[in-house]
């Protein structure tokens, strides 16, 4: 909004000059999120505890998640609110891919409110059913995605590029629409099982928004594409300001969100992220690349996935102590912090290979 109403003044005061460059706004879009997060983190902690939104068990997690019960609960509206107030001051919000990015962020928000508002007011530890959160991720994410490709002016948003390899791209022609859905909604679940430990997602998260951000501004830029056999989509860049508003929004929550959490996200904050993480990835076509940048989400979600294969397989046998993969080393007796940290370290060495793919293609 900033851009749009300040850019054009240039003209007359070219310090406004400023405002056209992606780096300057998405540094301050990242400021604004934080500082906001910081600053009504207590207030928004507050008020979900006088409105009773608080962390319910389902009664199978490891004993120690029993003392965690009471703990403010749905904290992800606070990084969606501050996300968004971030991106509509500093993003070209006429930037079709903010208009949709947006629109995606928001819808996954409301069934993640959905689901947590069964949770906590209607006492309901499961929560809405799978079945029908996945029928409405399905539905946001097809109207998107279909909208994507309709607004497309690139000709390469139905294509598809493999990491390490150098001017591989594939047009899929709409067989991309279901592919970028599955993208999308799997990116969207495999966040939300990952959040089980005081700010294990957040950190993992607000990384692959960094490398993701990074992509979208050389996506953007010509000469760097050019350089690095990339395809070329102009209008990419501005995806890096609601990266940035991200990473910010994240980084100012993980100050109440750390061991020992003083709130936690929520459905409403893990989907939002995963799902709008997942679009990002379609959009800046480097959607296998989710991979190695959303490594960890990839390992718990394949963790659940295979306890209950293996589980069905050999009629009750388990192959992890618990799934997701987090409760597993809880059970083997690794304490909270040393789960947490190991798995963000790992997070940080898939983020330098993502990024190293860049040249070693």
């Amino acid at each position: 909004m900033l851009y749009n109403l300040l850019y054009p003044l240039s003209s007359q005061f070219t310090f406004l000059n400023v405002f056209q460059y992606i780096t300057f706004r998405t540094m301050f879009a990242t400021l604004t999120a934080l500082i906001i997060t910081m600053l009504i983190g207590d207030i928004v902690t507050d008020m979900l505890k006088r409105w009773k939104l608080s962390q319910i068990t389902k009664g199978y997690e490891p004993k120690r998640h029993k003392a965690k019960e009471g703990t403010p609960t749905m904290g992800g509206i606070m990084i969606i609110g501050t996300t968004m107030i971030s991106t509509l001051l500093w993003a070209d919000v006429t930037n079709h891919y903010i208009i949709l990015l947006l629109i995606l962020f928001t819808g996954f928000g409301a069934v993640g409110f959905a689901d947590d508002y069964v949770k906590t007011i209607k006492r309901n530890p499961e929560g809405l059913k799978g079945r029908t959160k996945l029928v409405y991720e399905i539905i946001i994410s097809t109207i998107v995605v279909y909208l994507l490709i309709m607004l497309d002016n690139s000709g390469k948003v139905t294509s598809i590029t493999l990491p390490f390899f150098k001017n591989f791209i594939i047009d899929v022609s709409w067989f991309y629409l279901p592919f970028a859905v599955f993208v999308i909604v799997a990116c969207s679940n495999a966040v939300n099982l990952t959040d089980g430990l005081d700010g294990l997602v957040t950190v993992p998260a607000i990384t692959a928004f960094a490398v993701y951000g990074l992509f979208a501004y050389i996506m953007s830029n010509y000469t760097f594409t050019n350089y690095l056999y990339l395809p070329h989509l102009p209008q990419t860049g501005e995806l890096a300001v609601f990266c940035g508003a991200m990473f910010g929004a994240g980084l100012g929550f993980l100050w109440f969100n750390t061991f020992p959490a003083t709130i936690f996200m929520g459905d409403v904050g893990s989907l939002s992220i995963g799902g709008s993480l997942g679009l990002i990835a379609c959009m800046v076509k480097q959607e296998i690349l989710l991979v190695i940048v959303g490594g960890l989400f990839v390992m718990e979600a394949l963790s659940v996935i295979l306890q209950v294969g293996y589980f069905k397989i050999t009629h009750g046998k388990r192959l992890f102590r618990m799934a997701p993969l987090h409760h597993h080393f809880e059970l083997k007796g690794w304490s909270e912090p040393k789960i947490i940290i190991r798995f963000w370290i790992i997070t940080f060495i898939l983020a330098i290979l993502a990024i190293s793919t860049l040249k070693l293609r």
